[in-house]
């Protein structure tokens, strides 16, 4: 198998977490996305043979690629969760002009009406049924994961901002926090029990050691909704998310996107939250974070999307080596792009920063 990669790592999941638990300065840097989409993992595959050897009729070939990937790449870990649920939503669709293109185009949540926007549609509504969630491919990775990697649960819960505006429609949603509050009220219920038993069902596997919730809850300016609202519809789940993990002895990690100053306190000594992912140039750099609350969660990822997309490749290295130069002392920082691997950063940009992070060495 080829490789762009200079150093060789080993998987090893305990490192992992003891870098997020902050638990002093892990012996190698520790890399973290939330996911790459499905056109970058396909690039890395053609270019390097990721996949030789692996039988593509194996009806767990996409869990055996998943696998592969991450080996390749150097993580630690694979992300896993409940299996699938539908939750339809309105989308309009555009083409894709990313670099390695989705044939299906790009897609984008509708922001003004979403299928719930009274109590008809609620109760019309196909909603999952709690009762039928399943666990088949948590169960095979239980089975088959190297033993050096461990499961992050993740997918399938804690989307409590992210719902509330995608099934009614941003726009919908502002109203109706003034007019339908008890409509609003309702869906977060059928909401957060989906959320709690897929939490639960995550969490009782041995191999899952962190719990990864992702809901994007802001803005570049601030929060979707007010910090009383966030802390009625969205804070109060991700609180109860959060107790479920460390009830079982495991941290909670937070996917979210947008300016969550105003929050970010709760998120922290409330909510409690261990880490912090998703971190934009525009709203803070992770190295600014270092000394503020980085003092008292982990911060993971922080290469920003943009800058990844726009920069040379020495920038990007240079960039890499600045962050863990701030971040990497002490522990409670592992290395990733700002958001996610998407299909419009170049590949070698993407390669050159996990190439940058197997080469420090502090």
């Amino acid at each position: 198998m080829k490789s762009p990669f200079a150093v060789d790592v080993t998987p090893d999941w305990e490192g992992l977490v003891r870098c997020i638990r902050r638990e002093g300065t892990p012996a190698r840097v520790h890399h973290i996305e939330l996911f790459l989409d499905p056109e970058v993992q396909d690039a890395i595959c053609e270019r390097y043979d990721v996949l030789d050897g692996l039988d593509p009729s194996d009806p767990f070939f996409p869990l055996r690629k998943q696998i592969a990937i991450q080996s390749f790449l150097g993580y630690d870990y694979m992300r896993a969760g409940v299996d699938a649920f539908e939750m339809p939503l309105r989308h309009a669709t555009t083409d894709d002009t990313a670099g390695v293109k989705r044939a299906s185009g790009r897609s984008f949540v509708d922001e003004n009406r979403g299928p719930i926007t009274n109590w008809e549609e609620f109760e019309q509504y196909p909603w999952p049924d709690p009762a039928k969630l399943t666990t088949r491919n948590l169960e095979w990775l239980e089975e088959n994961l190297p033993e050096n990697m461990c499961l992050i649960g993740g997918g399938g819960f804690a989307h409590y901002a992210e719902y509330l505006t995608w099934l009614m429609g941003y726009s919908t949603f502002c109203i109706a926090l003034y007019e339908q509050r008890d409509l609003i009220q309702a869906i977060y219920d059928r909401l957060h029990e989906l959320f709690r038993v897929s939490a639960q069902m995550i969490l009782s596997s041995d191999r899952v050691k962190l719990l990864w919730g992702s809901d994007d809850m802001g803005y570049k300016g601030g929060p979707l909704m007010s910090p009383d609202d966030m802390r009625t519809f969205v804070l109060s789940g991700h609180r109860e998310m959060a107790r479920m993990a460390h009830d079982t002895g495991r941290p909670y990690l937070l996917h979210s996107c947008g300016n969550l100053e105003l929050i970010m306190d709760d998120l922290i000594d409330d909510v409690g939250i261990d880490a912090k992912h998703s971190f934009e140039d525009t709203i803070e750099k992770v190295t600014d974070l270092k000394h503020t609350y980085g003092r008292r969660i982990a911060l993971l990822g922080g290469i920003d999307v943009d800058f990844l997309c726009r920069a040379s490749e020495e920038d990007v290295r240079q960039r890499v080596r600045e962050t863990l130069d701030v971040c990497l002392p002490g522990g409670g920082y592992c290395l990733g792009s700002g958001n996610s691997v998407a299909n419009y950063i170049p590949l070698d940009n993407y390669l050159a920063m996990v190439d940058e992070g197997r080469r420090y060495a502090g």
